[in-house]
């Protein structure tokens, strides 16, 4: 072996000793991993909880569904297993809680908490009346049920605009609910500003405050506090304030504490339509064009809308009679009745007191109709009239002891409406002017 090849090879064994040494002297910087107990993989690993109701959703199969047409609480936990000596025996437990067979109702839903296993039993049945409440019959070991509502939060908002055809078009470029154009048109301005004459250029603030369940779920304007509006460049303001505390009675007064509201609503359901006005002539063609008074006004609306009452008052009658069908009647003073006929759901008795724009039926087509609609009578002194030839009274104003009161409590709503800038005005980008006011459960 001549020289040169001998050099060639160790010159190779050199270098594969040296790349020896730097990867045992790299492995022995590297830090040795640090072993991981069960319990902290078993923390990385545990799921979110999912709370709703009261329970951790991850702890069951969850089942929701709304109930169907015809369909029994019965027959919901008897496709699910359960059967019918214990849904009999469920049922007569939950009563004196809520009353499941009775008050059962289509379209409105519910949630079945099963067991996490094969068997998959349901454990727990939570039915949803409304948005915000609900009614858990837990019957897991014992049965128990109870009332709950979901935690409801209040967020105080700021809007302005400027009118250049109507109100719900100028919020709908905004992005704003369209509750807030029938609040001030027909709760708050009512009596004041005409909303079919507004002018082009017209402009409006409001503070109000929108209402959410569980942080997310909308559920629209729940209250204006303050409006202004500035009508053929004449300001109005109008700020809530409560009168009666015992009785809940919320009207609106101005910057003077005058009220803005008349004793009355103008009509009984929202979006209205009048079918048929009060008509002491009028003739009708199945009857042979003879002479058959109407002393009504009769406002069109769909099966199941909501019947107002147009002012505080009494009722007096909660039933169901001949022609006029399911209705209601209501003394609000010494001069002034209502009526409401043709409801298909009266959802007030005799003797409960009730405040202006209170639901007080459903419209519905029962007795003498053509089509659904709530016949609306005014009776004054007795007699039947045309609530619109009358000369109805202001609300009632506010009392003296109370007026100072209202002055002060005003005074900083006041300021914080003055200080709201139309966007014409806004110079530099404001703060945003959302705050949550109120949360409860």
């Amino acid at each position: 072996m001549d020289r040169k090849r001998i050099t060639r090879m160790g010159n190779k064994y050199l270098i594969l000793a040296v790349l020896a040494i730097i990867i045992v002297a790299c492995k022995k910087d590297k830090p040795e991993p640090t072993p991981v107990s069960q319990e902290e993989i078993a923390i990385v690993e545990k799921p979110k909880e999912v709370l709703e109701f009261g329970f951790n959703l991850n702890d069951y199969i969850v089942k929701r569904d709304t109930v169907r047409k015809g369909e029994s609480f019965g027959e919901i936990l008897e496709r699910n297993k359960v059967g019918y000596p214990k849904i009999f025996h469920i049922a007569e437990k939950a009563k004196d809680t809520f009353d499941i067979i009775r008050s059962f109702q289509q379209g409105k839903p519910y949630t079945l908490l099963c067991s996490k296993d094969s068997l998959e039993l349901p454990e727990t049945f939570i039915y949803q009346p409304s948005k915000e409440e609900y009614v858990v019959i837990n019957f897991k070991d014992s049965i128990h049920a109870f009332k709950s509502r979901k935690p409801i939060k209040y967020v105080e908002k700021t809007a302005t605009g400027v009118i250049t055809s109507n109100i719900s078009e100028t919020l709908e470029e905004q992005g704003l609910s369209p509750r807030l154009a029938y609040k001030m048109a027909d709760e708050i301005y009512a009596w004041t500003i005409d909303f079919r004459r507004l002018q082009k250029g017209d402009r409006f603030k409001v503070i109000y405050t929108d209402k959410y369940i569980d942080d997310t779920i909308y559920t629209g304007v729940h209250n204006i506090k303050a409006a202004y509006f500035e009508h053929n460049n004449e300001p109005f303001y109008a700020f809530e304030f409560e009168t009666d505390s015992t009785k809940g009675i919320i009207d609106y007064f101005n910057e003077e504490a005058k009220n803005l509201r008349r004793a009355f609503l103008k009509a009984p359901v929202k979006f209205k339509r009048i079918s048929s006005r009060y008509n002491l002539k009028r003739r009708i063609a199945v009857y042979g064009y003879k002479v058959r008074p109407h002393k009504g006004t009769d406002f069109a609306a769909a099966i199941g809308t909501p019947i107002m009452a147009t002012a505080n008052g009494t009722v007096t009658e909660s039933r169901r009679r001949g022609g006029n069908g399911k209705y209601v009647k209501i003394r609000h003073n010494a001069t002034y009745e209502t009526q409401y006929l043709h409801m298909s759901k009266r959802l007030v008795k005799v003797g409960d007191f009730v405040k202006q724009g209170d639901v007080i039926g459903l419209v519905g087509m029962t007795g003498n109709t053509g089509g659904p609609h709530v016949c609306y009578r005014f009776w004054k002194n007795g007699k039947q009239v045309d609530p619109f030839k009358q000369k109805l009274p202001e609300a009632k104003p506010i009392s003296d002891s109370l007026k100072f009161k209202y002055l002060d409590f005003i005074k900083p709503i006041k300021y914080q409406l003055d200080n709201i800038l139309f966007e014409p005005e806004i110079i530099e980008e404001q703060p945003d002017q959302t705050l949550i006011i109120q949360a409860n459960s």
